[in-house]
């Protein structure tokens, strides 16, 4: 039997231009960002001579001006590192439409055919985080507390794109992002499909999933080491588990950071996704209150500078999210902007109350 892995890669990126009459722009900086959904593995960064003239109000926004340029090299030279870097990646950008075109016309002009899949930050905001008063990019950093430096530069700007896609990804539990966007398969024997899926998971705290040839989600675990559940998982040797190790055909993962955040996490999306490979039915508890009516639990993220933060207020179970910002804790305005809601049922109640018994946390917030 042949099978596949699929993983998603993701060229995440800002253009800055000449400005001027439509398809007649110049491109004067480009920033890629390659992401593989948790972190950036290449990056280029580079001021380009468009061989033509900055419009003024473009100069006085980016404060590029064409003594920069005289010496940056031209599109051509740079243009085999672009297709190279965005190679089977989904390019991503704040108003995808622009940048892609840009894109497009510049190697037009050389030729060339340059086709990717793309996905819109401005669109996939709107859908996740309905109700803003604006989606541009500087005003969502400001109203979502995204860290943002050199605005109007495309380096500042397509890392401020990663970290607001990065949030996107959290806010995505319907995995619809993952779904519509399937790349790089590659083609393997089933003797041969469990270690190369091994081989991409790592030995952290997290939650994963497996799929089918359809990209539907067959199969949601969770545990402190992703890579040592999986690879229990590929050694059960039950009917059951032989069909799920046959039917599976990608696998993704999420870092959690902490168990208490996978607990919550996995409950939600098992109810949400209905794995056919699961057996889960939530256990019955008795009615769960809290110490305190209003808690802000924190606790270690998903990397060193990062936190996870659950959320109970008026004895209501609100939700998580992560975050970078100590200003972020302090916002309960900012806090319900990012998190990922959950039922206020006595399931999950339960998972955080007996999480709070047994373990420590870094601290407890009372407001």
């Amino acid at each position: 039997m042949v099978t596949e892995i699929i993983i998603n890669l993701y060229a995440i990126l800002d253009i800055e231009t000449t400005g001027g009459k439509y398809n007649e722009e110049g491109i004067t900086e480009i920033a890629i960002y390659k992401y593989d959904g948790h972190t950036i593995v290449d990056q280029l960064i580079t001021l380009i001579n468009p061989e033509k003239e900055i419009q003024p109000f473009v100069e006085r926004l980016t404060g590029i001006n064409s003594a920069m340029l005289r010496n940056a090299p031209k599109f051509y030279e740079i243009a085999k590192r672009i297709v190279e870097i965005t190679e089977d990646c989904i390019i991503v950008a704040h108003n995808a439409s622009f940048d892609y075109r840009i894109l497009k016309t510049e190697f037009d002009r050389l030729g060339f055919k340059f086709e990717r899949n793309t996905l819109c930050t401005v669109q996939l905001t709107k859908k996740l985080i309905p109700g803003l008063n604006s989606y541009s990019l500087g005003k969502l950093c400001k109203s979502l507390s995204i860290p943002v430096s050199n605005r109007h530069r495309a380096q500042g700007d397509a890392l401020a794109t990663v970290k607001l896609f990065k949030l996107l990804i959290d806010k995505d539990i319907d995995k619809s992002i993952i779904k519509s966007q399937v790349k790089n398969p590659i083609n393997l024997k089933l003797s041969e499909k469990f270690q190369k899926i091994l081989n991409t998971l790592p030995s952290t705290t997290g939650i994963f999933y497996l799929h089918d040839d359809e990209n539907e989600i067959i199969y949601l675990g969770k545990g402190k080491n992703i890579k040592q559940v999986v690879n229990k998982l590929f050694l059960k040797t039950s009917k059951r588990a032989k069909l799920l190790q046959e039917t599976l055909t990608s696998v993704s993962f999420e870092n959690t950071g902490n168990e208490l955040i996978s607990k919550l996490k996995f409950h939600k999306e098992v109810s949400i996704h209905k794995p056919k490979f699961n057996f889960y039915r939530p256990k019955k508890v008795a009615q769960i209150e809290f110490s305190n009516d209003n808690l802000i639990i924190v606790d270690k993220g998903r990397h060193t500078t990062e936190k996870s933060i659950v959320l109970i207020e008026n004895n209501l179970l609100y939700g998580y999210c992560f975050v970078d910002l100590e200003y972020q804790i302090n916002n309960i305005d900012i806090l319900k902007t990012l998190i990922i809601t959950l039922e206020n049922n006595d399931q999950n109640r339960s998972i955080v109350k007996n999480h709070l018994k047994k373990n420590k946390v870094e601290r407890i917030i009372r407001f």
